[in-house]
């Protein structure tokens, strides 16, 4: 369990932070501006479930924590010897997709792109996927540079589709969903 026993430390005043390991990296680090991304989805999911009840209420709670696992996992190198570290397994992706599967039986078919938009909570869970996307971009360009857990790519791709189905639901299930108009406007 963590123990914060003071909120700052001054560690962070010259620009760099510690990670996981103990290593030192720069604040604006690949690796930093990864976790951050996902813990930004994760403040984003916190205000859609102000606008949630029930079940969804019990998924975001879940992925929020989730989240912080995955936080813990990119925060901290990959070493070769590992031992007890928290990593994104595969049953937490397989979890999402399973829930993803079980909401697109519930929802009306798509006839078009959607809006970010409708209900409160709709809106909010279209805002937390497009951040969820930017953590998904970040993650995919550390790995180019960085060994990272295979399963945190994943796990953050499957959250981005999960909180557009859950967008969905949001909106009466499909049916109230703002659909695009391509040249609407013209």
């Amino acid at each position: 369990m963590v123990k914060l026993t003071k909120i700052y430390t001054r560690g962070g005043d010259s620009g760099e932070t510690s990670l996981g390991d103990g290593q030192r990296t720069p604040k604006h680090s690949l690796r930093v501006a990864s976790y951050g991304a996902v813990d930004e989805t994760n403040a984003a999911i916190g205000l859609a479930r102000l606008h949630c009840k029930g079940e969804m209420a019990e998924m975001l709670s879940r992925i929020q924590n989730d989240l912080f696992d995955l936080g813990a996992d990119l925060c901290r190198p990959i070493a070769v010897d590992e031992g007890e570290v928290l990593r994104i397994i595969e049953a937490q992706v397989e979890r999402l997709e399973f829930e993803i599967d079980s909401m697109n039986e519930q929802l009306e078919p798509l006839t078009s792109f959607i809006l970010p938009g409708g209900t409160a909570a709709s809106a909010n869970l279209h805002l937390a996927r497009t951040i969820a996307r930017r953590a998904e971009r970040l993650i995919s360009e550390l790995m180019t540079v960085e060994a990272v857990n295979p399963a945190s790519l994943r796990y953050i791709n499957r959250l981005s589709d999960h909180l557009f189905q859950l967008a969905r639901m949001a909106n009466d299930q499909g049916r109230a969903d703002v659909l695009w108009q391509p040249g609407g406007n013209r």
